[in-house]
């Protein structure tokens, strides 16, 4: 059975694991609430375990092979307009569909009363207090961290990024015999880890059922219930972004086939989706971009890496979105201004504090405080958050994905989604 095959079944079967067990049930003894959680950790743990000495090497191996000079500050000037406009693009679709739903207005009232807080709503809030604006003095600051084992450790990515891209730009100038050693060592050392990623991938469907299981086991569908419009107003705004726009992209820019390069990420896309971590998924999308869409190692060990750190187009929607129906639910009337600030913040923020801890949430709180709002309503959305993040992890994947095969096909590669995937899953199995 193919890889996303598999990865499907067991989204199923975690579905549907979780809908009949509850936090209480128990087999031999043992909470089977435990056993999903121990499964789906396990996964993810190894694949964070490689994120470090994959994302480090593959921006090196990918500077080194990327061209002269020229060529590499061309490459970085697209892949960061692309990513700039992409999130401005899922932005403004968020924008446009809350605006037309209004979904923090029930009757005509605003929803505040009706829709109650989160019964979590004080745990998040011990957990982002005294978090805000500040945290971009932090962001710069961790580009050049002091003890970068230390800003490995506690998952600093930004710094590692930062180091990674001085080291492979000046690894590039190194001649002689010690440069060339010191290339083929970082070459080596990327492909062990290539390696060690497809010996995890195999295990991805266990680790999916345990991370689906667990998930619907603690929120079950009752959850969706009080906050249904916000939650169906971000799901086709995420839709319209994911398979609307990109899919235009490919076909229109690429002159590739959008289903073709959906096949090839399948197994991505759902374990983001169950994982609800770009960084986790990190592994698996760069081995699905090359091996299965066919961009070179040169292309995706630059812009995937890099992607996975600082483009989140599901997050900036999803920021806009909430901010817009807590500011509804609460019954502020926004001007076009304060509507263009709100923008504004979610694309600088949805880069920003994409690597510290609760991300969107602390960048929804920094545009709450923009139009006046307490932090306290964010509380209106915290029960479908965990839902919503699995759906917007996986475009920001998809996203970073496009990206790849966009500029790949900009710098000239040929080879961008032209195999057959009957073909590659035959040499698959044949190796």
């Amino acid at each position: 059975m193919k890889l996303h095959h598999q990865i499907f079944l067991a989204m199923i079967l975690g579905g549907l694991a979780g809908w009949v067990t509850s936090e209480d049930t128990r087999i031999l003894g043992i909470a089977v609430i435990e056993a999903y959680d121990l499964i789906g950790t396990l996964f993810i743990n190894a694949l964070k375990m490689l994120v470090v000495p994959l994302i480090t090497t593959a921006i090196i191996s990918g500077l080194v092979n990327v061209g002269q000079g020229k060529n590499l500050g061309r490459l970085g000037a697209k892949t960061v307009l692309f990513y700039m406009s992409t999130s401005l693009i899922a932005i403004l679709i968020g924008l446009l569909l809350v605006n037309i739903t209004t979904p923090g207005i029930i009757d005509g009232e605003p929803a505040r009363d009706l829709l109650g807080f989160a019964a979590n709503t004080q745990d998040v809030l011990q957990k982002i207090e005294g978090r805000g604006a500040g945290e971009f003095t932090q962001i710069l600051l961790q580009m050049l961290p002091p003890n970068l084992v230390q800003a490995a450790a506690d998952g600093q990515m930004l710094g590692l990024i930062v180091f990674s891209l001085l080291f492979g730009f000046f690894l590039r100038t190194l001649a002689g015999a010690p440069g060339d050693t010191l290339r083929n060592m970082v070459e080596g050392f990327y492909e062990v880890m290539v390696s060690i990623t497809m010996l995890i991938i195999r295990f991805a469907p266990l680790g999916v059922f345990g991370l689906i299981a667990a998930t619907v086991t603690r929120t079950g569908l009752d959850a969706l219930e009080p906050l249904l419009w916000f939650f169906f107003t971000v799901l086709a705004a995420l839709f319209l972004h994911a398979f609307v726009v990109m899919p235009l992209l490919i076909r229109v820019l690429a002159q590739r086939s959008p289903w073709r390069h959906f096949q090839a990420m399948s197994p991505a896309l759902m374990t983001a989706f169950s994982s609800a971590s770009s960084a986790a998924t990190l592994p698996l999308t760069m081995d699905c971009v090359q091996k299965r869409s066919g961009v070179s190692k040169r292309t995706a060990s630059f812009v995937l890496p890099l992607g996975a750190t600082v483009n989140m187009d599901g997050t900036a929607l999803y920021e806009c979105a909430a901010a817009i129906f807590i500011a509804q639910a609460y019954g502020l009337d926004l001007s076009f201004g304060m509507q263009f600030a709100i923008v504004f913040t979610a694309l600088i923020t949805s880069i920003g504090v994409a690597s510290i801890p609760a991300a969107s949430l602390v960048a929804i709180t920094v545009i709450l405080g923009i139009i006046g709002l307490p932090a306290e309503a964010i509380g209106l959305i915290l029960v479908t958050d965990r839902i919503l993040d699995m759906c917007r992890t996986a475009v920001n994947v998809w996203g970073d994905s496009v990206g790849a095969v966009l500029l790949a096909r900009s710098e000239g590669e040929e080879n961008v989604l032209q195999t057959p995937m009957r073909q590659l899953d035959g040499q698959r199995h044949a190796v």
